[in-house]
């Protein structure tokens, strides 16, 4: 007997533990530096994440309001972000993804050189990515100072000195972060 209710699913695998469905793998989108503006071209990549993760200079509310009603979202407060965004989000926010340790923050300093209260964090919470933005300049690396994947997704927004308008998207599977793309949105201009 056929189960009509079974439906081809395009979703992440799952594992059985117990009798219970766990995903083993999560999609995530990391912008950063929207300054107010949610970019069309962004749209179907929010759609193909589980999550996304915003690195501050949000711009207002409203922006993450029309993300959420996408996908979950993650966010952080950057410099340019006034009061309601500031009562809303964290400046630093840490959490585990599957069995990764995230650190986000708008400002760091420079990779391996991080701001007193960035190396304060990074000291006490030892994370294996850490997320930032600001500089509007797309980098990923790892930093063997503090054994953690550094990760600026660099802007995605029309404000700033950035030529390129670019986000990242990763896969966390258990301990790994794999299939790390970097993805161009277009000119800032256009």
């Amino acid at each position: 007997m056929k189960n009509k209710n079974k439906k081809a699913s395009s979703e992440s695998p799952v594992r059985l533990f117990g009798g219970h469905a766990q995903k083993t793998m999560k999609k995530i989108l990391i912008i950063s530096d929207t300054h107010n503006y949610l970019e069309p071209k962004l749209i179907k990549y929010i759609e193909q994440a589980d999550e996304v993760w915003h690195g501050g200079d949000i711009g207002a509310y409203d922006l993450c309001k029309q993300i959420e009603k996408i996908k979950p979202l993650k966010a952080v407060w950057g410099n340019i972000d006034g009061t309601e965004l500031r009562k809303i989000y964290k400046e630093h926010l840490i959490f585990n993804c599957e069995e990764v340790k995230v650190y986000i923050t708008h400002i760091a300093g420079p990779v391996g050189k991080y701001n007193p209260k960035v190396r304060e964090m990074m000291l006490q919470e030892k994370p294996n990515l850490f997320i930032c933005g600001h500089s509007h300049i797309c980098k990923v690396m790892f930093d063997k100072t503090f054994n953690v994947l550094y990760l600026n997704p660099g802007a995605c927004g029309v404000h700033g000195f950035h030529k390129v308008k670019t986000v990242v998207r990763l896969e966390i599977d258990g301990k790994e972060m794999k299939n790390l793309e970097v993805i161009e949105l277009g000119n800032r201009a256009g």
